[in-house]
């Protein structure tokens, strides 16, 4: 028995011997093979370890290894895949007997990973002998007791201690051939805590792309939880100047991930954040400024849901829920939002001429020329691309409330749409929409799968005031009045120009109770040789209408009218011709009517009646209005009968005469009455006789 404890003694004390001498007997060139032939084996690379080794094993496990470099797949851009300035390690030996890892020190010095992909698409990181170590790796488990405790690594650990673990200076290097593109991140500095299982463990670092640092902070309430699959708290903070996100939940890591809790990011400006990510935004206007979002969201197995939602953009503020599923071809989107209110203009160019956003878009009169100058056409159509590739990246279906919209310089009102987007197709109802005074319902439709961008719109409006809708939709502030529109119109195009220029559709309007400013058709009707020549008669002229209808075709920009018709007392309107919307002209041609009648609405155009032709032409933003005397006197010439019995129907009505008769009214129009004692044709108003004036004006 003796012998025995003797020789047990023994034996212990050459393992001893062993284990402290091995290190010194061993040459360190033999561990550098050793490692390097593992390395040729399970990658067919070459490893080299060009600085000095050092391995220790009692007290503790040290291994202090310098300039580690590994090589690169054949024809990469550069010929080391990593290197490594120095690595340090220190693990307790005795606590791995009781499944405890302590780690001392684990310090990794200027790693540098350069990652590439060839002009075939195969990355670096695709070692030759991958095939073979798979197979292994599918051998080895088949060796391992079914269920045992080997089939999990982390089930054999009772504790885990990390003391100082690090990375510093770290750097990344992306390279794709086939595109040109490359990222690196640099100075790459890491530090974790775990002070045991049962403790929260924390990450925190930094890193520098792109010109800016982007600061790390991940914790987690507990290890042991998180390592078993377990629903376990997370915080995670990525902060830097274009973008900061946090996140405040659970997550589960088991079977199929799951993820609940806060998200909040903050973006000073997209278009910054863009910049910074290599992937400039093209878009026009000067929007796409600061986004805020906050909300809860609960991800999982390919769908996210981001509920209580709170959405800023810009000057735009939103609330509401959104989920997303991408387990198909393209995501697919669904939600409600409700918005205040949205300026598109901020999302827009400005047409060429136009003051920017924020430069003022009232409604006021052009400020008159210089004498002997011709006041300038309006800008063109914009000519800027429309880009709708945005449109075939998902599949929405989406309701959404607007507080107010503002197009250019038309205001809408509360409105309420359905959204439904499919490969591409954009379809909006709109269930409720305010506009101008007015109340209605439309659709539009953006069709983005083609090459070419296409629109179609139509629109029921009701009790709609004329002069702010045309002011703010064409500059165009001579109709008033209270009307119905209906409008349906198809247009496609690259740009708006060319949009403007396809334009095609059908309308008809009509309006009750309002006048045209710009031109006094009873004042023309008394003196036609100088209705047309005062310049600020555009100002301070107008034409009250009881009714103002007609409708309208347009074919590829051309609008066309051929049934305008306005009733007022004494006066009847019946008007045709064309607006050119690409040129932005009117060539237009009015032929208001005295007649014998004083019903305005419920009259008709066929009244009997002297009739003054009017030609109105020009660009939108100067028009020129003056009588079509030529025709007027082709008329009388071609069938004078028929004009003169107009005449004598007008002056049988004239000559009745009295307040209530149509004789007292046209003298209140025309400004004047029967001529009475000592005064002459100067005397009275500019026609002292209108029975005489008409008379005279046909030579009978």
């Amino acid at each position: 028995m003796k012998k025995l404890l003797i020789g047990l003694a023994v034996i212990i004390v050459l393992v001893i011997v062993a284990v402290i001498a091995a290190p010194a007997l061993i040459p360190v060139e033999t561990y550098k093979e050793q490692i390097a032939q593992a390395a040729r084996e399970a990658t067919g690379r070459e490893l080299r370890i060009d600085g000095d080794l050092s391995v220790s094993i009692v007290p503790r496990l040290e291994v202090e290894v310098e300039d580690v470099a590994f090589a690169n797949a054949p024809g990469a851009a550069t010929s080391q895949m990593a290197t490594l300035k120095a690595m340090r390690v220190q693990l307790e030996v005795l606590p791995l007997i009781s499944g405890e890892v302590q780690v001392n020190r684990f310090v990794l010095v200027e790693p540098v990973i350069n990652l590439e992909i060839d002009e075939n698409g195969r990355g670096n990181w695709d070692f030759a002998l991958a095939g073979m170590a798979a197979a292994a790796a599918q051998e080895a488990p088949k060796s391992a007791p079914a269920g045992g405790s080997g089939s999990d690594p982390m089930a054999m650990l009772q504790q885990i201690r990390l003391d100082d673990v690090r990375l510093v200076d770290g750097r990344v290097t992306f390279r794709d051939a086939r595109s040109g593109e490359s990222q690196e991140i640099s100075d790459i500095q890491m530090t974790v805590s775990l002070p045991d299982m049962d403790s929260p463990v924390g990450a925190e670092g930094s890193l520098m792309w792109n010109g800016e640092r982007l600061a790390i902070n991940l914790g987690s309430e507990n290890l042991r939880g998180l390592v078993a699959g377990a629903r376990t708290p997370l915080r995670l903070a990525l902060e830097s100047r274009p973008v900061t996100v946090t996140f405040d939940g659970q997550v589960a890591p088991a079977g199929a991930p799951q993820l609940t809790g806060r998200v909040d990011l903050d973006v000073p400006s997209i278009r910054g954040l863009a910049d910074w990510a290599g992937s400039p935004l093209e878009a026009g206007g000067t929007g796409l400024g600061p986004l805020k979002i906050a909300g809860q969201v609960a991800a999982g197995d390919g769908k996210v849901a981001f509920t209580e939602a709170r959405i800023s953009l810009d000057d735009i503020n939103a609330q509401g829920d959104l989920s997303a599923d991408t387990g198909g071809a393209k995501p697919v989107l669904v939600g409600r939002l409700d918005v205040d209110a949205i300026n598109l203009n901020t999302y827009m160019p400005a047409p060429a001429g136009q003051p920017a956003q924020g430069e003022g878009t009232g409604a006021t009169a052009p400020a008159p020329a210089p004498a002997g100058e011709q006041p300038q056409a309006a800008a063109g159509w914009s000519e800027e691309p429309i880009l709708l590739d945005g449109l075939r990246a998902a599949n929405v279906d989406f309701d959404l409330t607007v507080g107010a919209i503002q197009v250019q310089n038309v205001k809408i009102g509360r409105s309420a749409l359905t959204t439904s987007l499919k490969d591409g197709l954009l379809v909006l109802d709109l269930t409720e929409l305010a506009l101008y005074g007015g109340a209605g319902k439309g659709q539009v439709t953006v069709d983005g799968r083609g090459g070419v961008p296409a629109v179609a719109k139509s629109f029921s409006l009701q009790g709609v005031q004329a002069q702010p809708l045309l002011t703010d939709a064409a500059g165009f502030d001579r109709l008033e009045g209270t009307g119905r529109i209906d409008l349906s119109i198809t247009a496609q195009g690259r740009s708006q120009k060319a949009m403007v220029e396809a334009l095609d559709g059908t309308g008809a309007v009509k309006f009750v109770d309002g006048a045209i400013r710009g031109i006094n058709l009873a004042a023309m009707m008394r003196n036609v040789s100088t209705a047309f020549m005062d310049a600020g008669a555009d100002q301070a002229q107008k034409t009250d209408f009881a009714e103002l209808s007609g409708t309208f075709r347009i074919d590829r920009g051309i609008l066309t009218n051929t049934d305008l018709l306005l009733l007022n007392p004494l006066l009847r309107v019946a008007g045709a011709g064309t607006a050119d919307m690409p040129a932005r002209t009117v060539n237009y041609r009015v032929e208001p009517k005295v007649v014998a009648s004083l019903e305005g609405q419920g009259g008709t155009a066929g009244a009997k009646g002297l009739s003054v032709p009017v030609i109105i032409e020009g660009p939108w933003d100067n028009l020129s209005y003056r009588p079509d005397l030529e025709s007027l006197v082709s008329d009388v010439v071609k069938d004078p009968e028929q004009a003169l019995e107009g005449v004598k129907d007008t002056v049988e009505q004239i000559q009745k005469g009295g307040e209530g008769g149509l004789g007292g009214v046209l003298e209140g129009i025309l400004g004047g009455g029967s001529e009475t004692e000592g005064e002459g044709e100067s005397g009275g108003g500019l026609i002292p006789d209108a029975g005489k004036a008409l008379k005279k004006l046909f030579g009978n």
